[in-house]
Order: structure tokens, then C-alpha cells, then sequence
């Protein structure tokens, strides 16, 4: 009964709250239009004869987890050809990488509103065959009409932190139902799946982590450490920073000295999210740093460019550019309490990290990476510059460069076993 009352209190305040979910979207096209783009699809309204059914569902919320499904799209087409792909997505930034992953006869949209309506039309049109969701979407209308419906749901690569698990238990009588109807729950480590079983998960297995299959871009790797050569000084990068920790950085960054004979080295600093881009390069100037931006360019950096004091890395999917040519980068996300963005990347590209306090939603990897002498944990933003600037021109910066691709290239393999695990889901649906 408690559950039954938690679910329709929480349907009705998203019925009720829907004009501001669709006025939000429609503000944040202002700065990103795709969010203006099929809007009636977050309320699953569609335009056009509906696809034919049998497709596989996979929705990846944001650029991260769309990023980290490319390896397991692959994995899913070798082991199951002809493969029809249904991909979701949550963000601008997800549909626009997801866009790389489609073949012929595939299928993107947004995934609707989690109103008992919408998520009924949802998957009426399209009837999957089965749903996977990346890392930790559970949204409880749409697992539960995915139940009613007999459609199978796997949570693939998931992960669930300690401090999100104690936020979760304020919601436990719904959620824990909700989680309750994933077919089988494919956890990233040991701690998170019995932290998964806990929340209500029936079906868990430890399969590791999709992101260390994730290969960087060779192209651009090369082309980002050519630029490090032609650099007369050190690149130290601020990798997927958030909201606080650029302004703190800026201020640390322009007390250092700085001389035409000895220059302080080269800040590239690259924002978590798109939407934030003009508000940092503010910060930059703000800070009295000269700044040359990356979507200023054409490919290389211009002459003005070379001399300034920070580059902004205004750009999506140039991750392992921006590593390639830097000596060493501070994890964005762990310097506040955000818990940390993927180091694993970093690990992939070969570059040595320093990374703050807060490493909370990726804690096996960033230990991982500790102990496998690929990152170095400080304690402030202060700290981690000041060894920053030690490590560009030391020894030691070589040596962790390469125990971290060691480190990314033994936890690899996660994609195959996942794919493994999906396609016998997929095939245990389809047989009579």
C-alpha cells in the first residue's frame, strides 16, 4: 500500500510540474537549441508511421554515458547481427554524441517524461525487446511500465555511490520497487552491486567498468602531443571542470609568477558542461589571464594563441586532444563535494593525474588509479597546482604516464561480458 501511495504522490507532482519541465527545456535551448528540437517527444508525442517493432533499446542519458556505450553498441552488433538500435537520451550533448553510434534502420529520440502517459506511449510505438539503461537512470514509471509490458530492462554499467544510496533511502518505498523490476543489474564493482542488492536489485553481477573500453582517438592524440612539442613550456590541464572550481583555480593560477624568462606555464581549461562555456572564459578575464579559445580555431592554434595563459577547451568530443598535450591534469569535480568526473580517459591517454578529495562516485577506479601509481590525490586546488608545476619537468611525470595506460588496458574486457549478458536477454524474449 505505502508503495502503491508513494507512486501515484509522485506521478501527480510530475503531471502537475510538466509546464515547467517543458518551459526549463525550452530556456535552455535558448543557449543549447537542440533541447527545442522535437520537444513533443519528452512527452512522448511522435510525428510519422511508428518504427516496426524488434528493436534494442538503449538510453544514455548524458555525453558521459553515451560515450561509454559506444564500446557496448560495438560488442551488441558483433554478437548479435542485424541489430536495430533504439537510442535515448536526456541532453544535447548525449544526442549529439549518440549520433556516431547509429547505422541504417536505427532509431534517436529523447526519452519522454516519466508520467504514466508518456512512458505507455513510449513504448508502445517503438516495443523493444529489451531496454538497457546506463550507470544509474531509474526512473520509477518507466521501469514499471516496462514490468507490465513484459519487456525485459537491464541496467548496464551501473554504479552507485555511498552518499547517493543514503540520499535514495528518503525515496526507498519507491525506489527500491522501482530497481526491484530491472531483469538483471550489470554493476561496475563488488561495493556497487551490494550497494544495488540493498537498494532492491534481485539480479547483479560484477562485470567492471564500460569506460576502460573505451579507446581514444588516435588521430587526436597525436595531434595534441605534436602541439606539447612545439610548446616552449609545460601544459598543465584543468580536465571536466565544474561550477566553483574554475574561479578558485583562476585565482591560484594568476598569483604564480611569471616572467618573460621563465613564463608560468600553460593552463587548458575544459569545462564539464557546453552551456558554461562563456561564463569561464569570463572567469578567465576576470582573473587578468589572457585567453585564446579553442572554437576560435580552425584546427591548429593560431600565432596569438601560443602566448596566452590559458586555453579554454571549448569544444565536445577532443578529450584526448586536450590530454595529448598536456603533462599533467587536475580532475575536475573532485575539488568540491561532486564527486569526481571519469579519470579512466586520463588513465587511456597516458597522462599522469592529481586529484582532489572528492572522488566519491568513482572510488574503485580512483583508488585503482592511486595504487597503480597512475594519479596522486591532494588535498586543495593549492596543492595540486603546486604539484603540478614539480611533476611537468620531473622524472616521475613519465613513469606514472606509463603505469596509467597499464592501468586503463588491464581493467579492460567489461564491454564483451556485458554484451554477453544483454544478447542472452534479448534471445531468452524472443523464444517461444
Amino acid at each position: 500500500m505505502k508503495a502503491m501511495l508513494a507512486r501515484l504522490a509522485y506521478s501527480s507532482l510530475l503531471r502537475l510540474a510538466t509546464p515547467l519541465y517543458l518551459a526549463r527545456l525550452w530556456w535552455r535551448g535558448s543557449r543549447e537549441p537542440a533541447y527545442r528540437q522535437n520537444l513533443l517527444q519528452r512527452l512522448a508525442f511522435y510525428a510519422g508511421p511508428p518504427p516496426p517493432p524488434g528493436c534494442w533499446w538503449l538510453h544514455a542519458v548524458s555525453l558521459g554515458e553515451t560515450r561509454a556505450a559506444a564500446p557496448l553498441v560495438d560488442a551488441l552488433r558483433q554478437q548479435h547481427p542485424g541489430l536495430r538500435l533504439l537510442l535515448t537520451h536526456g541532453t544535447a550533448t548525449g544526442l549529439e554524441a549518440g549520433q556516431a553510434l547509429l547505422r541504417d534502420g536505427d532509431v534517436q529520440c529523447w526519452l519522454p517524461y516519466d508520467t504514466p502517459g508518456a512512458v505507455r506511449r513510449f513504448l508502445r510505438r517503438h516495443r523493444p525487446v529489451v531496454g538497457v539503461v546506463m550507470e544509474t537512470e531509474v526512473w520509477p514509471n518507466l521501469l514499471f511500465a516496462a514490468r507490465d509490458a513484459s519487456l525485459p530492462m537491464v541496467l548496464a554499467n551501473a554504479r552507485l555511490s555511498a552518499r547517493s544510496q543514503r540520499k535514495g533511502q528518503r525515496l526507498a518505498v519507491l525506489l527500491h520497487a522501482a530497481v526491484a523490476c530491472f531483469s538483471k543489474v550489470l554493476a561496475q564493482t563488488e561495493a556497487d552491486a551490494q550497494r544495488l542488492r540493498d537498494s532492491g536489485a534481485a539480479h547483479v553481477q560484477v562485470q567492471g567498468n564500460l569506460k576502460f573500453d573505451i579507446t581514444p582517438a588516435p588521430e587526436l592524440l597525436v595531434r595534441g602531443r605534436a602541439w606539447a612539442t612545439l610548446l616552449p613550456r609545460p601544459v598543465v590541464l584543468a580536465a571536466v571542470t565544474r561550477e566553483g572550481e574554475e574561479a578558485a583555480l583562476l585565482t591560484v593560477w594568476a598569483a604564480l609568477p611569471s616572467t618573460p624568462e621563465m613564463p608560468r606555464p600553460l593552463l587548458l581549461l575544459v569545462p564539464r558542461h557546453p552551456q558554461r562555456f562563456d561564463e569561464v572564459a569570463s572567469l578567465v578575464q576576470q582573473a587578468g589571464l589572457t585567453l585564446s579559445r579553442r572554437s576560435a580555431w580552425v584546427t591548429s592554434p593560431p600565432a596569438a594563441a601560443w602566448a596566452a595563459d590559458v586555453w579554454l577547451g571549448d569544444s565536445l568530443g577532443e578529450m584526448p586532444l586536450y590530454y595529448g598535450a598536456a603533462q599533467v591534469a587536475l580532475l575536475g569535480g573532485s575539488f568540491e563535494p561532486l564527486g569526481g568526473q571519469n579519470l579512466i580517459e586520463a588513465a587511456a591517454c597516458g597522462c599522469p593525474l592529481l586529484m582532489g578529495p572528492h572522488t566519491f562516485n568513482f572510488e574503485q577506479a580512483a583508488q585503482g588509479a592511486l595504487d597503480a601509481g597512475a594519479a596522486e590525490r591532494v588535498a586543495t586546488l593549492g596543492e595540486a597546482v603546486a604539484r603540478a608545476l614539480v611533476l611537468c619537468n620531473a622524472p616521475q611525470r613519465l613513469v606514472m604516464a606509463t603505469q596509467a595506460t597499464s592501468f586503463a588496458t588491464q581493467h579492460s574486457g567489461a564491454a564483451q561480458r556485458m554484451a554477453a549478458s544483454i544478447v542472452a536477454t534479448g534471445v531468452e524474449t524472443r523464444t517461444p
